[in-house]
């Protein structure tokens, strides 16, 4: 139960730290903008930002049971 919460909020604070690190610096744009791979990196932050929601949500349900 509490295990389940803390990974998601583990998940989360990888995703948090991902975006950081992919954000432009210096005002150039990031190496991924502009090229096949810009798309699959917004789903991929998507998808951590869902599964770190479920997977707290699933550990408080999982608590109030």
């Amino acid at each position: 139960m509490l295990a389940l919460e803390v990974m998601g909020l583990a998940v989360l604070v990888a995703t948090v730290v991902l975006f950081a690190v992919l954000l432009p610096r210096g005002g150039r744009t990031h190496r991924f903008v502009g090229t096949e791979l810009e798309p699959y990196v917004a789903v991929l932050l998507t998808a951590m930002v869902a599964l770190s929601f479920t997977m707290i949500l699933a550990g408080v349900l999982q608590g109030l049971s």
